[in-house]
């Protein structure tokens, strides 16, 4: 295996089976860019076992891990990742309803914890039908949309710690912030999630849904791989109306560019390099900071060598 001793590599084919573990997978497929060199192991998690017995390993031995659920919200370097991405696969996604409290592992996707939700008649979740991506991710970054957030939901998150331990943060513990939380900061990776939510209607439900899902099909740029939002909402202001006002709708680099259709998304338009990407960020913080001195801070997370 690239870059590891033959011990780390004996520890992880003890732990997992072989048929999880890849060698040099390239990341482009597996984030929503689709975009991104290789990483020097991948190894797919099916239990909370698992981590468990590799995170705290990974930690003792120096070696670099990153976990990963669906990959949005990501830009993998094109030299690659030099350590191992631990991805969190579809078993665990469990969803289980105790009254108007829903318990998620941290692999189930954003969407269909909302759809579940809705088919039983519970409100709350309805902005996170459309978000690409898991439980998980969503907690760490505190996805929102469309008024709501994750912060709004979140009962209680069961997280690991990097020692092997495995803890509960209530909403307060979690430290929620505009697209952070304290697991952004703390080196803690999610297990599960419980939400409270609310007793509703459920065609009213579904109705909010269908016209959150209108509302992105019309105005965001989904026929493109993307990572979402590329830019943090800069505090009075959005980040997409500076990127037009500055020009640069559809600017492009290489194969990466400035939607058209909402300049706040850089997309992949064939075949953008992770450099591509990085190029256009960069230009559009300059270009936005010298029109209006609004900094642009970015929302996509880099991972890797660029």
């Amino acid at each position: 295996m690239r870059g590891f001793g033959e011990a780390v590599y004996e520890y992880i084919r003890a732990n997992v089976p072989e048929e999880d573990i890849l060698t040099e997978e390239p990341m482009s497929r597996h984030t929503t860019f689709r975009i991104g060199g290789e990483a020097a192991c991948f190894i797919r998690i099916s239990s909370e076992e698992q981590l468990r017995k590799l995170i705290p390993y990974f930690e003792n031995v120096g070696v670099e891990y990153f976990v990963l659920g669906k990959g949005s919200n990501l830009l993998v370097g094109d030299k690659g990742y030099p350590g191992v991405i631990l991805q969190i696969s579809d078993a665990c996604q469990q969803i289980e309803a105790e009254g108007n409290r829903l318990q998620v592992q941290a692999g189930a996707a954003l969407s269909k914890v909302a759809f579940f939700a809705m088919e039983r008649g519970l409100e709350g979740l309805e902005f996170a039908a459309g978000i690409p991506g898991t439980v998980g991710g969503g907690v760490v970054m505190n996805a929102g949309a469309y008024g709501g957030e994750m912060k709004q939901v979140v009962e209680s998150v069961r997280v690991l710690s990097s020692e092997g331990e495995i803890l509960t943060l209530d909403n307060d513990t979690m430290e929620f912030g505009y697209r952070t939380s304290i697991i952004r900061n703390r080196n803690f990776t999610v297990l599960s999630v419980t939400f409270q939510l609310r007793e509703g209607n459920r065609e009213e439900i579904r109705a909010r849904i269908e016209d959150f899902q209108k509302r992105r099909m019309e105005k965001q740029p989904l026929n493109y791989p993307s990572a979402g939002s590329t830019f943090k909402r800069p505090e009075g202001y959005f980040a997409g109306k500076l990127i037009m006002d500055a020009g640069l709708r559809g600017f492009q680099i290489g194969d990466a560019r400035v939607s058209d259709k909402h300049c706040g998304f850089v997309i992949n338009v064939g075949k953008a390099t992770a450099r591509d990407v990085t190029d256009v960020i960069e230009e559009v913080q300059e270009k936005v900071r010298e029109r209006f001195g609004v900094s642009l801070e970015r929302e996509v997370i880099y991972l890797g060598k660029f």
